[in-house]
């Protein structure tokens, strides 16, 4: 019965060792052709097309769509989440929130702005 349950553990532990490997070679092939999968219902194409610029420099940090950023704003809100891109004509920013919440942030309106982790970060060894 011992052998039964190694067996299959052994089975399950290959199958997602495997699943996983596949996962992460989908995404360096997504890297490869400059393709960012932000995988939520609440961003529409309207979001991604007013969206102009999708890679910038703010604060300092140089940043792009599909990073996972916090900011704060100068009224104390805080908001971690998604980028999506920076609206040129605006002056602002576009991301999408852990709550599924499309928020447009002036910058002028961005006391402090932190990038969490890099967008395929995972591939720049």
């Amino acid at each position: 019965m011992l052998t039964y349950i190694q067996r299959v553990l052994l089975l399950l532990f290959t199958v997602s060792f495997i699943g996983y490997i596949l996962v992460v070679l989908r995404e360096k092939l997504y890297l490869k052709n400059n393709l960012i999968i932000i995988d939520n219902k609440s961003v529409t194409s309207q979001h991604l097309e007013k969206a102009d610029m999708k890679e910038f420099v703010l604060d300092g940090a140089r940043v792009k769509s599909g990073d996972e950023v916090k900011v704060i704003t100068n009224a104390k809100d805080k908001f971690v989440g998604i980028l999506i891109g920076a609206i040129k004509k605006e002056k602002a920013i576009l991301m999408v929130t852990h709550n599924n919440e499309i928020k447009q942030l002036a910058i002028e309106n961005i006391s402090k702005f932190k990038v969490i982790s890099k967008y395929g970060r995972f591939f720049n060894f």
